[in-house]
This record gives C-alpha cells, structure tokens and sequence, in this order.
C-alpha cells in the first residue's frame, strides 16, 4: 500500500474490490453487490446481476464484456481505461484514495485551512503531522499526490 493504495492492482478482481472498499456514500460502508446491480439497470446499463458483480470481485469470473465493464465504471464513476491500463489504474487509485481521505471532515478542515500557506509553512505543517503519524503508529507514507514542496512552488 502506498498512502492508502495499494501498489499494484494487478486484477480486475483487485481492481473492483478496490472500487467497492474505496467508493462509497458518506458516513456509511461499501455499496452492496445488490445495490451496484439495481444502479447499474436504474441508469440504463445493461442487465448485470449482484451475484455475477460478486464473482467478478471474488475473481471467480474474469472476462466480463466491454459494457459491464463500463456500467460498472459508470456506476463507480471512473473511466474503462482503469480496468484495462495499469498507469490509468493506478492514478484513479491515487485519486479515489484522495477523495475517500477527504470525506472525513476533519481532515478536509485541515486541507482547506493550509490553502494560501506558503510552502514553508506547509513543510513545517507536513513535519507536525509526519510525527504526529509515527506517535499514533501509523504508516510512514507519502500522500497520494506527493509531498507539498513537489507542487512547483518555493
């Protein structure tokens, strides 16, 4: 794992599973397989059911066609490419790790407050939170979107 994702999604099952932990509705876990189908046929998509959508997860199904796929993707809001390239799976990973960090509220609060700050003070803000990590045990991790003096500006 690296900042919340996982290194490599190597499979579709990976790649799925990793879809339903990382998108879901606020202040509840991860959509059900039922739910996912019910969307996908709410939407127009094509006839999908909640026990193939389990298969395809468990990895006991592997060559779904191209519009369950989309329907899926559409469902998930991420573009087919995630489930076929492996740069495009890993930077939507990236960026679903991003916005599943930000639906607690306390961490989008700090994230917003540190707009405008110059880049030496998000370094020393970065540091108070790097330490704060190691006192908690957590991971030694960079964001998914890297560190802030990576951002160009000095």
């Amino acid at each position: 794992m690296d900042g919340g994702v996982p290194t490599e999604l190597r499979t579709l099952a990976q790649k799925i599973d990793y879809l339903f932990e990382t998108v879901h509705p606020k202040h509840r876990g991860p959509y059900t397989h039922e739910e996912v189908a019910t969307g996908i046929r709410e939407r127009g998509g094509p006839t999908i059911s909640a026990s193939y959508i389990w298969l395809l997860r468990k990895g006991q199904k592997d060559n779904p066609t191209m519009k369950h796929l989309q329907a899926l993707g559409d469902f998930f809001g991420v573009p087919p490419a995630y489930f076929f390239d492996s740069e495009s799976s890993r930077r939507i990973a990236e960026e679903l790790a991003t916005l599943a960090a930000m639906r607690d509220s306390q961490v989008r609060s700090v994230a917003l407050r540190a707009q405008g700050l110059s880049p030496e003070t998000l370094r020393t803000i970065q540091g108070f939170i790097e330490r704060a990590r190691t006192l908690e045990g957590l991971p030694d991790e960079d964001p998914p979107e890297g560190r802030p003096e990576d951002s160009g500006a000095t």
